[in-house]
């Protein structure tokens, strides 16, 4: 299991106010990337009456924004754990501004394929980065809470996509929401570069730490990229890991990119109720991280807690597919599956701490985390056919079963790494 270098230190109230602050910038520079994640999403109306692209096409570009962050995240990893988190995740930031300039300039597909392109590379860098910085700046004691903040952010992030792209599309146009989009990733931008100190110290701490774990042969830490990568390949826990994130993302694709449409269809909701409804979704999924911060401290049995909100989050999307819900009720439908997929996300987050062997913190993040960015890519595509074929509620029902799926995968990890404890205290 990895560790932190702040392990041994006494709580102060000087540890307590820098935990807090390297958590906030890390929280504020992560709901940047939740909030582009769901730019095109949130423009699929507009770009469909503009230049005339179908719902597979238009998916397209989120799958082709999510390889190129699939792609990056595995590679990234890498580089956190050789150049630090915080240059990294300032490139993150500035890709995101390049993104949103680049929509709001282009004239066809091909420039919407190049922005996608950019802000998925600029996607790819966040989860290895920001949690290296975590898991070696903040105090054990608050880790729980830095895992929930962190998902909580980035909910908020997805949360005010939708709200801040469409109010500004009302009022003026699609290409002024691109734009305005681009400027407020370039003000985060400055915060965290005038914040960049806290963060830089992560690279330090991670040597210190690297050079304390110089002597234990199970550290990565002074290994290579290729010995790095043969040693993880042979580690089922990370591979049970790799295809939760993707199972989970697929749900979190359909919500995210056919919820509007999906309640204007089934349940005959105006667009933008539909999209307020979406909006509170991610609220309550924040809401629902919050309150997983809490539960990480009350019980090791992490998976517990992922595979029963998951469930429970599948049921609620069955039911929202079976289209025998009110209106009203619907949108509570909408906001429990919200709350109950949040409440997973510390407990997922400390699973996964527990399957990262020492030394190899961002390598891991990124190996597994990129699993998100192939079930994002894989999601919006399947679900566009499955609409354009007529089947309104296909995307719910499928988000339903990989979300049970997903439960069943946290299980197995589960399993693996309670396995791989007790032959090492056997050893």
């Amino acid at each position: 299991m990895t560790t932190t270098t702040a392990d041994a230190l006494p709580d102060t109230p000087a540890i307590m106010k820098r935990d807090w602050k390297v958590i906030s910038l890390v929280g504020v520079a992560h709901s940047c990337s939740h909030f582009f994640q769901l730019v095109f999403p949130t423009l699929f109306l507009s770009l469909s009456a503009a230049f005339g692209y179908d719902y597979v096409q238009l998916g397209f570009l989120v799958s082709v924004f999510f390889i190129a962050s699939g792609v990056g995240q595995a590679a990234s990893g890498f580089i956190v754990d050789r150049m630090g988190g915080a240059p990294v995740l300032l490139f993150g930031l500035a890709s995101f501004v390049v993104m949103g300039a680049l929509i709001g300039l282009a004239q066809g597909y091909p420039m919407l394929m190049l922005a996608a392109v950019i802000g998925g590379v600029g996607n790819a860098v966040f989860h290895p980065a920001d949690f290296a910085i975590l898991n070696h700046r903040v105090s054990p004691r608050r880790l729980g809470h830095a895992f929930s903040t962190h998902g909580f952010t980035g909910n908020l992030g997805w949360a005010l996509t939708p709200i801040f792209m469409t109010t500004i599309i009302h009022w003026a146009d699609w290409r002024i929401a691109a734009f305005a989009a681009s400027g407020l990733v370039a003000a985060v931008l400055i915060v965290v570069w005038f914040g960049r100190h806290l963060l830089e110290n992560e690279l330090q701490d991670r040597r210190k730490a690297a050079a304390e774990e110089a002597i234990d042969p199970s550290s990565l830490a002074h290994q290579s990229i290729g010995q790095t990568l043969a040693t993880l390949a042979v580690q089922p826990a990370l591979w049970g890991a790799f295809f939760f994130f993707a199972f989970a993302s697929i749900s979190l694709s359909a919500v995210q990119n056919y919820t509007i449409p999906m309640l204007s269809g089934v349940y005959g909701i105006e667009k933008v109720l539909a999209g307020t409804a979406l909006s509170v979704y991610m609220a309550a999924s924040a809401l629902g991280m919050i309150a997983g911060g809490f539960l990480v401290g009350t019980t090791v049995a992490s998976e517990r807690v992922v595979a029963l909100s998951l469930v429970l989050a599948g049921l609620l999307l069955a039911f929202l597919a079976s289209g025998i819900l009110a209106p009203w009720m619907a949108i509570a439908f909408v906001m429990l599956g919200g709350f109950c997929a949040g409440v997973s996300t510390p407990s997922r987050d400390m699973l996964i701490r527990r399957a990262t062997p020492k030394g190899a913190t961002g390598t891991v993040y990124g190996l597994v985390y990129s699993g998100m960015d192939v079930g994002a890519a894989v999601g919006p595509v399947v679900f566009g056919l499955m609409l354009d074929a007529g089947m309104r509620s296909g995307p719910w029902y499928g988000a339903a079963i990989t979300f049970i799926v997903a439960a069943w995968l946290a299980w197995l990890v589960a399993r693996f790494v309670l396995a791989s404890e007790a032959r090492k205290a056997t050893a």
